[in-house]
């Protein structure tokens, strides 16, 4: 089965494409983001999950004028390989957090169980820059179809109200992105 998702950017002018498919063996995710931020720039992203989304692996292709280049996240048993090499620093993130995309928020969205909070550590991307590094964030729930996400981490403060579909994808992510239909 296949899904195709349109996000706008609320922040600066951009747009992405994500095309989820699911298997019987899992889900791959893939996204194209077209921003001006940063002198303007493409990003590609896949990312290969399990039945249970959890995410094996994202490719990220990022083109602009102040970056272009690839980057491979691969979990291995409680770690990550960035690029092939092993980053010890990065031993028991739940997830990979791509900075450009609310898909990423669905990952622990999904996790959130009988109404409880969820803190969980990141391998956090900087879609922009590919560079990765640890954060920390919570998502409290709010009521039905709303997640308030609290980012404990890198950017320590930064709160914002989701809004989600009934599988866990963002409609509404409060100061960055909201949904999109084709015309």
């Amino acid at each position: 089965m296949s899904t195709v998702v349109y996000w706008r950017r609320t922040d600066v002018e951009g747009l992405e494409r994500l095309e989820l498919t699911t298997g019987p063996d899992g889900v791959t995710a893939s996204g194209t983001v077209v921003c001006v931020e940063d002198g303007g720039f493409r990003l590609d992203h896949t990312w290969s999950l399990d039945a249970d989304w959890r995410a094996q692996r994202v490719d990220v292709a990022v083109r602009g004028p102040h970056t272009q280049g690839v980057l491979r996240l691969d979990r291995t048993g409680e770690g990550w390989l960035v690029d092939g090499v092993r980053r010890p620093d990065l031993d028991g993130a739940q997830e990979p957090d791509l900075s450009v995309t609310p898909f990423c928020n669905s990952l622990p969205i999904r996790r959130m169980r009988d109404g409880a909070d969820l803190t969980l550590d990141t391998a956090f991307i900087d879609g922009p820059a590919l560079t990765v590094a640890r954060s920390r964030q919570r998502y409290e729930p709010l009521g039905p179809g709303r997640v308030r996400y609290v980012d404990l981490g890198l950017s320590r403060g930064f709160e914002a109200e989701l809004t989600v579909d009934d599988g866990g994808l963002v409609v509404r992510y409060e100061h960055l992105f909201e949904r999109v239909e084709p015309a």
